[in-house]
C-alpha cells in the first residue's frame, strides 16, 4: 500500500446521500408512471406534469405554468408546444396583448386527466402502502420540513449558473482570437471532413 492511498480519505457510496436516494426512489418508482403516460397515452413525463398542473389550478399563463411545474421556460414552452400540437391544451391570446396568452386543459386534455390521475394515485398509494399511518405521517411531516429547508438553503445560495458549453465555447472562440492576434496569422477552421 503506497503512503499517499493511506493518506487518502474513505471513499463514500453515494448510497449515504438524501439526494441521491431520492433520485433512485423516483427512477424506479416513476418509471411506472412513465411507461404508462408514453406507452399508454402518448406523452412524456414532463406534459404530464403539466396537464396535472393546469388540472389542479385552472387556467394559466406560460410563466405561472413553468414557476408551478417548477420548470424552466424553455422547457415549458416547447412541452405547451407539443401539447397543444395534440390538442391537450389551448393556447388563447388575451385581449389587448397578443404576446400575453392563457393555457387550459381541452376537453380531450381534461379527459385524459381524469383517466391517467387514478392510476398515478394508485402507483403512489400502493408504495406508500409499504409504511404504517405513523410511519407515512412522519415521512409527510419529514418531506414538508425538507422541502422548506430546501427552498431556503436555494434562496441565501450563491452558487454560479450552469454553463452547459456556451461560455466554454465563446471562450475557445475568444482564444483563438487572442492567438490569432498575437501571431498575426490567421486561422482557418478544423476540416469537417472525417481524418
Amino acid at each position: 500500500m503506497k503512503a499517499e492511498d493511506a493518506a487518502a480519505p474513505p471513499r463514500r457510496p453515494l448510497d449515504d446521500l438524501l439526494l441521491y436516494r431520492l433520485s433512485r426512489l423516483l427512477a424506479v418508482a416513476g418509471s411506472m408512471v412513465i411507461r404508462l403516460c408514453e406507452g399508454r397515452f402518448g406523452i412524456t413525463r414532463r406534459e404530464w406534469r403539466l396537464i396535472a398542473v393546469l388540472a389542479s389550478r385552472g387556467e394559466l399563463g406560460s410563466s405561472q405554468l413553468a414557476e408551478h411545474a417548477q420548470l424552466d421556460r424553455a422547457r415549458t414552452s416547447k412541452a405547451v408546444g407539443s401539447l397543444v400540437a395534440k390538442r391537450l391544451v389551448s393556447r388563447t391570446a388575451l385581449a389587448g396583448d397578443r404576446r400575453q396568452v392563457r393555457l387550459g386543459l381541452t376537453a380531450t386534455g381534461q379527459a385524459l386527466y381524469d383517466e391517467l390521475f387514478p392510476l398515478v394515485t394508485r402507483i403512489n398509494a400502493e408504495l406508500m402502502g409499504t409504511l404504517d399511518a405513523d410511519d407515512a405521517a412522519r415521512f409527510d411531516d419529514a418531506l414538508l420540513r425538507l422541502q422548506a429547508h430546501a427552498e431556503t438553503m436555494v434562496a441565501q445560495a450563491v452558487l454560479p449558473k450552469a454553463d452547459r458549453g456556451r461560455h466554454a465555447a465563446a471562450a475557445a472562440g475568444q482564444g483563438k482570437k487572442n492567438s490569432t492576434a498575437r501571431s498575426g496569422k490567421a486561422v482557418s477552421p478544423p476540416s469537417s471532413r472525417s481524418p
